[in-house]
């Protein structure tokens, strides 16, 4: 790495501060932020508030009304003004309610790290964190770094979207840090998806005295179901899935309400608006007769795809990986991240560039704790790389 300017000193900075890391991961993981929990969330956000303030890096915090604030950071570089930034990316929200904590906190076996959100992706905000407080104290990087952390991206980012887009505008370069793949793989290419949340309407009535009188929710939600899952199609990459469903009022009452969540991915290339009217048309389709089906809400992910830019990015990420004995490579996946959104914007973007972990959005959910150091490192080499190519 001898090669790479002021690599070497943000290296050291790195390693001796592992520990500080390490004891910083575990504060951010026993804070509680799932995304619909906003007081959590701004929690979180206020410890990464407090860690930069304390190191003298400049922040603004965008409140916002309904979900998690969100949190951005500036390490200015020494290029000229028209050097193209470096955005490192993150959320701060995770899928799991508030009171998990209670049943399963931080812990450490073994040199894994578990608990809810150490994956997906509290690690990897904290390596974003410490990347950019080691360039601040020993600089080096020619790109200006920005960091930006969301509180809303588990439910497909509805109030940081357009903030997400604005931070990535004339980015040279996006690391996101979500999890790094079990393999040490890196994520460049992403589905796009749906969240759909739909509701029917029916008619009560007495299920044993009045059947005939009664139209059924569940019985209409159950249709649909099959229709909406009839939509997958596995050659062209498009999966439907019904993940949750509830109604009705008693077991001898014919349901008079009833509705579900609906998850849809699909690869860069699909008509996306041409799906979203095929299921409107499922979910308001009167069948059986007098029932009524509404869409309520629906939030959407842009896939992330590869460009020619974003192609030279992996080179040089899979560079630096190699000069530090570590082999990575590009992958594709069903998931989906905001790294869609910084796509779209234009800027080049490698995804999964965070700390190894794996079982996300489970019980199971583990970080190895001895990438974090490794995956940091990478992360400012890179930086490092990426500053000299798009120096004016």
């Amino acid at each position: 790495m001898k090669q790479i300017a002021g690599y070497e000193k943000v290296a050291v900075w790195l390693r001796s501060h592992e520990q500080e890391m390490f004891e910083f991961l575990e504060r951010v993981v026993n804070t509680e932020s799932g995304s619909y929990y906003k007081p959590g969330v701004d929690q979180v956000c206020e410890l990464f508030r407090a860690f930069f303030h304390k190191a003298e890096i400049e922040t603004m915090v965008y409140q916002q009304e309904a979900h998690g604030n969100c949190l951005r950071a500036d390490i200015a570089g020494s290029g000229g003004v028209d050097t193209r930034h470096v955005l490192l990316l993150g959320h701060m929200d995770t899928v799991f309610p508030r009171g998990t904590l209670a049943n399963w906190p931080y812990r450490v076996e073994d040199g894994v790290a578990y608990g809810p959100g150490v994956a997906d992706m509290k690690a990897g905000l904290v390596m974003n964190a410490f990347v950019a407080r080691a360039f601040h104290e020993c600089g080096g990087n020619i790109a200006p770094i920005r960091v930006f952390f969301t509180g809303d991206e588990e439910i497909a980012s509805p109030s940081s979207r357009n903030l997400t887009i604005e931070m990535a505008r004339g980015a040279g370069t996006v690391l996101n840090a979500e999890p790094g793949r079990p393999t040490g793989n890196v994520v460049v290419e992403r589905k796009g998806a749906m969240f759909v949340d739909f509701e029917v309407e029916g008619i009560a009535a007495h299920a044993g005295v009045a059947h005939e009188k009664g139209a059924s929710a569940i019985e209409a939600l159950a249709r649909k179901v099959i229709a909406l899952h009839a939509l997958t199609d596995r050659n062209t990459g498009v999966t439907t899935n019904v993940g949750t469903v509830e109604g009705g009022v008693s077991v001898n009452t014919v349901a008079p309400f009833a509705k579900g969540r609906l998850d849809v991915r699909y690869p860069k290339g699909t008509d996306e608006d041409a799906l979203q009217k095929q299921i409107a048309s499922i979910i308001e389709e009167a069948s059986p007769v007098c029932t009524c089906g509404r869409i309520t809400h629906e939030g959407r992910f842009l896939p992330l795809f590869q460009t020619d830019e974003s192609r030279l990015l992996l080179d040089d990420y899979a560079r630096a990986a190699q000069k530090l004995g570590m082999s990575v490579k590009g992958e594709s996946t069903g998931g989906s991240a905001d790294s869609g959104l910084t796509a779209a914007a234009g800027a080049p973007t490698l995804c999964a560039t965070g700390p190894v972990g794996g079982n996300v959005h489970t019980r199971k959910e583990y970080c190895e704790l001895s990438t974090l150091v490794p995956r940091a490192e990478v992360c400012a080499a890179t930086i490092l790389i990426r500053g000299e190519l798009y120096a004016s």
